[in-house]
Formats: C-alpha cells, sequence, structure tokens
C-alpha cells in the first residue's frame, strides 16, 4: 500500500498587510470610546455592563478589520474621575515581530476610561 505525502506549508509570520497595527487599532478604539461615552455620566450600577459591552463592541470591531490568525484579547477598565491619578501594567510574553497592542484613554468630568487591545500571532 502507498501513502501519498502532500506538501503542506505552514505560515510562521502574517503578510506584511495583515500584521496588527497597533495606530489603526488605536483609531478604532478611540471612535467606540467616543460614540459610547461621550456626555456619559460614571453610574457604579452599570459600570460592570457598559466595561462589558465596549469590550465586545471594540472587539467586534476589531475582528472587520481582518487580523487572520490573531487572537484579540480586549481590556477596558472605567472608573469614577475624581482628579486621581491612575497607573495600569502588564506583562507579556510574546514575539516582537508578530505581536502588538494598542491603547487609548476617554475622559470627560465624570468618568475616565482606557482600553488596551493586544493581537498574539497564532502560529
Amino acid at each position: 500500500m502507498k501513502m501519498s505525502t502532500s506538501n503542506k506549508s505552514y505560515t510562521i509570520r502574517p503578510n506584511y498587510r495583515k500584521k496588527f497595527r497597533p495606530a489603526l487599532v488605536k483609531e478604532c478604539v478611540h471612535a467606540v470610546l467616543m460614540e459610547h461615552l461621550y456626555d456619559k455620566e460614571y453610574q457604579q450600577m452599570t459600570a460592570s455592563e457598559d466595561t462589558k459591552h465596549l469590550v465586545e463592541v471594540i472587539k467586534n470591531k476589531i475582528k472587520d478589520l481582518g487580523y487572520d490568525r490573531y487572537k484579540l484579547v480586549v481590556q477596558v477598565y472605567i472608573g469614577e474621575q475624581r482628579g486621581q491619578a491612575v497607573k495600569l501594567s502588564c506583562r507579556k510574553f510574546w514575539d516582537a515581530d508578530t505581536d502588538n497592542f494598542a491603547v487609548d484613554t476617554y475622559m470627560n468630568d465624570s468618568l475616565f476610561c482606557v482600553a488596551m487591545v493586544f493581537g498574539i500571532y497564532y502560529y
């Protein structure tokens, strides 16, 4: 019995045009934050649901950009604006050639919001 072998090719790097582009992602995130948070007042009771909603909207908008084989991780933080300082940090272990992230913030007199999108390429 003879078995045929097929030539399989594996993509280990994204096409240059399909690489995660932080500037473009940041523009998309900024547009979502402006649309959904403009003139919105901080409400402690709805902040959790607002955060979940923003995560879904941002994730779907970034998926529409066509980043094939990228896992998208979206984090959104909403808090009450009282003039305080807020510092966020993260650690990551990834491939600097293929993976990247974008961050955008929104503030008004009532609330602040920080949205981060991480694009991790699947090999």
